[in-house]
């Protein structure tokens, strides 16, 4: 995935979306690139909590943007990787305190002036202002779905509204996959979800305890040792242009995928 500035977003809340930011801005930055995760969710603020960051946030994208403060004052650098840096949302601000320029300026100066590789933006999920806003300085975009059927169906709306605003590269992280549930044909595999919204995943991770275990104490998955986090290493690989194999989720269309076809016009 060639695209520097990437969007990390969903079309519904919890599919695992700022997870993902966290473990793939890890995984980059543990790969040698200099990575800069930003909560771009006004108001809400959890991507600090993900990373086990939070008792270090002073300041925050919107003191940047209103003077209170340097970029660098803002920026958090995670002690545990190399080249991973976290800019944090207010808690206290409202999504219209941040506009598509203000955001597109931090992301240059990143990019052009401080020699960041790679920013992550992690979105609101839905299609409201604060995904337009998180999406505008956007190259590439990560599309965080779950294999059921509301969350394709809404990854596909806004794999639209990505594509209308002309981001290049959108690709798929397919999250809490079950084998078993695959391989038995009651759960949409990696190529049912290809077939219904024509992207290919760059990542599919398995549904994995670890995964919360990880997020409660603030460790990225992607810094261990487990299937899910190794899963998530893989796919920061994929995105580095490695050649990667997914493993083999075999399933025979049975009566509840045939339906979901169906459903989204496919076979």
């Amino acid at each position: 995935m060639k695209a520097k500035v990437i969007v990390v977003t969903s079309g519904k809340g919890g599919v695992g979306k700022t997870t993902s930011t966290a473990n793939i801005g890890a995984a980059l930055a543990h790969q040698g690139e200099k990575v800069a995760v930003i909560d771009v969710d006004v108001g809400l603020r959890n991507l600090d909590v993900v990373m086990g960051l939070e008792s270090r946030v002073v300041f925050d994208l919107v003191d940047v943007l209103e003077g209170k403060c340097r970029l660098e004052q803002a920026m958090i650098k995670d002690k545990r990787v190399d080249g991973l840096f976290m800019l944090p949302a207010s808690q206290t601000k409202d999504k219209d305190a941040l506009k598509e320029d203000d955001l597109r300026r931090v992301v240059d100066e990143l990019i052009n002036e401080r020699g960041f590789d790679r920013v992550l933006l992690d979105s609101p999920a839905g299609i409201e202002a604060g995904f337009r806003t998180a999406a505008a300085p956007a190259e590439g975009a990560l599309v965080v779905v779950n294999p059921e059927v509301s969350s394709v169906r809404d990854a596909d709306r806004i794999i639209g509204l990505l594509e209308a605003r002309q981001i290049g590269e959108i690709k798929l992280i397919v999250t809490r996959v079950r084998p078993k549930m695959v391989a038995s044909g009651n759960m949409l595999s990696e190529a049912d979800i290809l077939d219904i919204l024509g992207i290919k995943p760059i990542g599919i991770i398995p549904e994995d305890e670890a995964i919360l275990e990880s997020t409660n104490m603030g460790e990225p998955a992607a810094l261990g040792s487990s299937r899910a986090g190794q899963a998530y290493v893989d796919t920061a690989r994929r995105m580095r242009g490695e050649d990667l194999p997914f493993p083999k989720l075999t399933e025979e269309r049975s009566g509840f995928i045939a339906k979901v076809m169906r459903m989204f016009g496919g076979a």
